[in-house]
């Protein structure tokens, strides 16, 4: 199974636009969405045949959050998780390893999913914490370990704590110059800084993205990439989703390992890096969720959160049928 190259993901927001008409989406549209599913059909749909695939392999799940499990929203704070989806990742994690890994902050995620029975990767990967550290990441300079209230150890992995003090400095000078922007907000994910602009003026994002481009351009270790309706600031190091997902496997203690198959159901561009991960690794089910044609890595779709919701019960149920606890 090879590596695709495609070119950078187009705007679903944009795309969205053209389809959200009253009477209907336009047939130009449907006939591209529905080339696209053939090249990248839906998990629900193959359902079946990927099972049939999985057999004498044990699957590892990796799930993004914002898109996937929470809708997307206007006011970044108020992405809540429905409790149906909360039980429906519940059940998947009581069946099999299951990671959580988001753009946001470590804390703030794991307030939102509210489970125990996972593990949290946060800041895109840069913040993980786990019962057990990486042997081949086995770094003093990036892991900490300490117990938790029931007196267990946790593993804190992250690569890119030296840029904490540039980035606190980052975000007062943001939050400072985007006053001026109505709607603009700066998020503290504490290893990356996140900059929405999804309820501010079309005619002002252009002005904002300037704004936001000048200030970083005085941190030569940090770069700008483009989400829905956010932009991402990072450290340039190398390290990201997929970097994290490999981190994850060897925690999992699948490292070393052939019988296993990871998982990754995500939305976002960050996501891309997972995916393609898994393509390099020629096995898994890398899975995007969109509901426009764009370009990806994935080998399936699904459309919604909704969608996500059906997938992961699915997928306990038949977990459940062999009868293996």
């Amino acid at each position: 199974m090879g590596i695709r190259s495609p070119s950078q993901p187009s705007d679903a927001d944009s795309i969205s636009k053209e389809i959200c008409h009253e009477n209907g989406e336009p047939a130009a549209i449907l006939d591209s969405y529905s080339a696209w599913l053939a090249k990248h059909p839906s998990a629900l749909d193959t359902f079946d045949r990927m099972i049939a695939a999985a057999k004498g392999k044990k699957i590892v799940v990796f799930l993004d959050y914002d898109g996937t499990l929470s809708p997307i929203v206007e006011d970044p704070d108020k992405a809540f998780m429905s409790d149906t989806m909360r039980m429906a990742v519940h059940e998947v994690a009581h069946f099999f390893p299951t990671a959580i890994v988001s753009g946001r902050c470590l804390d703030k995620v794991s307030r939102f999913v509210q489970l125990k029975n996972v593990v949290y990767a946060g800041s895109h990967g840069m913040d993980i914490s786990t019962p057990a550290g990486s042997l081949k990441q086995n770094n003093p300079k990036h892991e900490t370990r300490t117990v938790d209230e029931q007196g267990n150890e946790v593993v804190h992995f992250q690569p890119a704590q030296e840029f904490l003090p540039q980035i606190q400095e980052m975000i007062q000078v943001l939050e400072e110059k985007i006053k001026t922007i109505k709607g603009a907000t700066v998020e503290d994910n504490k290893f990356c800084i996140s900059v929405h602009f999804r309820r501010v003026d079309e005619d002002d994002i252009n002005t904002l993205q300037e704004m936001v481009n000048s200030i970083v351009e005085a941190y030569p270790n940090f770069g700008i990439s483009r989400g829905k309706k956010v932009m991402e600031i990072r450290p340039c190091i190398d390290w990201d989703k997929g970097r994290a997902l490999e981190y994850l496997l060897d925690t999992f203690g699948f490292n070393n390992a052939s019988d296993f198959l990871p998982l990754y159901i995500g939305d976002d561009k960050t996501d891309e890096d997972a995916f393609k991960v898994i393509r390099h690794m020629g096995r898994g089910y890398p899975i995007i969720v969109s509901s426009v044609p764009r370009e990806t890595k994935a080998l399936y779709s699904l459309r919604d959160p909704d969608e996500v919701m059906s997938f992961l019960r699915r997928l306990a149920r038949w977990k459940k049928s062999l009868g293996i606890p």
